[in-house]
Parts: C-alpha cells; sequence; structure tokens
C-alpha cells in the first residue's frame, strides 16, 4: 500500500475513533447535566447515584466527558501535527488504544455471554444495564479503540527500502 493511501486510511480511523469518543463524551456531558434517557443501560446505581446525589454526580460525569472529549481530540491533533511532543502523545495513544480494545471488548464478551445464558451470575443481573454494555457502550468502546489502533498502525513509520507488501517479483 503506498504512503498516501495508507494516510488516506489512517485519518479514515483516526476520524471514527474521534466520533465514538464524542458520542460516549457526549453521553457523560448529557447525564452530567441531568438527562436520564439511556442512562439504565449504565446500571441500576447510575440512576439511583443521580437521583440521591446530582451535584456529585454530575459533576463526576462532568469530569468523564472532559476525559472522554480530550481522548478523542487529542489523536486527532496529533495525526495533523498540531500537538507537542508527538512521541510522547503516541505512546499514550497506543497505552489507550489498547486499554479500549481490551475492556470494551472483554466487557462486550462477558455481558453477551451473561444474555445468551453462558454464564449466570449467582445474585441475577440488571438486564437494561446489561443489555446496554454488550450492544452499545462497550462495542463503542472497542470501536473507539479498534480504530484509533488502525490509525496508529497506518500511520507508524515504514523504514526505508522495507517491504510494503507480500513479494510479487
Amino acid at each position: 500500500m503506498d504512503a498516501h493511501t495508507r494516510r488516506k486510511l489512517g485519518l479514515a480511523c483516526v476520524w471514527t475513533a474521534c466520533a465514538a469518543g464524542l458520542v460516549h463524551a457526549a453521553f457523560s456531558l448529557y447525564w452530567a447535566a441531568g438527562g436520564q434517557w439511556l442512562l439504565d443501560t449504565v446500571g441500576r446505581w447510575a440512576v439511583r447515584q443521580s437521583r440521591e446525589a446530582p451535584l456529585r454526580t454530575g459533576l463526576l460525569l462532568g469530569l468523564v466527558a472532559l476525559t472522554k472529549t480530550a481522548g478523542a481530540l487529542i489523536p486527532v491533533a496529533a495525526a495533523y501535527g498540531r500537538m507537542p511532543r508527538p512521541r510522547v502523545w503516541r505512546v499514550l495513544c497506543w497505552a489507550g488504544a489498547v486499554l479500549l480494545v481490551l475492556y470494551g471488548g472483554a466487557n462486550t464478551v462477558v455481558s453477551n455471554a451473561v444474555l445468551a445464558g453462558l454464564v449466570r451470575p449467582e445474585a441475577g443481573y440488571d438486564r437494561p444495564a446489561m443489555i446496554g454494555h454488550a450492544w452499545l457502550w462497550d462495542p463503542l468502546f472497542l470501536l473507539w479503540g479498534a480504530a484509533l489502533l488502525g490509525y496508529l498502525l497506518l500511520s507508524r513509520r515504514v523504514p526505508q527500502g522495507a517491504p510494503h507488501g507480500p513479494d510479487t517479483s
């Protein structure tokens, strides 16, 4: 694959990662402001906390929203050379991408296994929250991380003279 194609695909990946992260951030901000839609897909505990301690919950979710927003936007800024110390940001992006894939992937698998009856928690489970984690929030974390990994792989420097694909000679 030539450098121009790699760059275009890499940018598509980083923008996909950004979109997934901003969706997560937007919901956190919405819940921070007191919104309730889909909050039960996070868990009954989240609904209870938002009612019992709305100020504390709002402040915490506001911080979560800011963190997710930064995690979504920094890789884009770095991809366009707008961040100082690009190697530091690249290392942080690698760590974030791996964590997002592991967290999102593991939780997607486990929550789907619970919904399928392959895993049966002794104390039962919160069905709306399990559905939210199986089909919405954790797959979105997985997409965010996988797209970021795609960008990082496609944007890595290929040593001069290194083969770019299968030898067809």
